[in-house]
């Protein structure tokens, strides 16, 4: 009876301290997550869009329109443009060289609404937020 409680005891001991984890010096990272020590998307403070690039819009996949104004700030480039029918709508996209007098062709997205950019201190009434244009040559 001895025998067993004790053989039982070792092999308990033995199972006890063989299933203890070595501590981890680091966290092991995760493909497409941050290292550590940066801020995770959709963390305060985080930008979900840094690192995005403007894509390039194939010729007639939206509307057309001339560059009335363009800005760039905190990553973005603001393009307001006029369609043919003199209507102006103000976009927003990954940062992208456009100048005021080319003729851009878009995606149509739904508008957001009293949108304030605090990069620009601005406030627009209505503004589509894009993944990139395409300038008509």
């Amino acid at each position: 009876m001895k025998k067993t409680a004790l053989t039982i005891l070792v092999i308990a001991a033995l199972a006890f301290t063989g299933c203890k984890e070595k501590p981890k010096t680091e966290a092991p990272q995760q493909p497409g997550m941050p290292a550590q020590g940066q801020m995770p998307p959709g963390q305060p403070g985080a930008d979900p869009h840094a690192g995005m690039k403007a894509q390039e819009i194939p010729a007639g996949a939206g509307q057309q329109g001339k560059v009335t104004q363009t800005m760039n700030s905190g990553g973005y480039t603001y393009v307001e443009a006029a369609n043919d029918k003199g209507e102006k709508v103000w976009m927003a996209l990954p940062e992208f060289k456009v100048k005021v007098g080319d003729t851009i062709e878009y995606p149509v997205a739904p508008p957001m609404l009293n949108f304030q950019s605090k990069t620009l201190n601005k406030t627009f009434d209505k503004i589509m937020f894009i993944p990139g244009i395409r300038i008509v040559k």
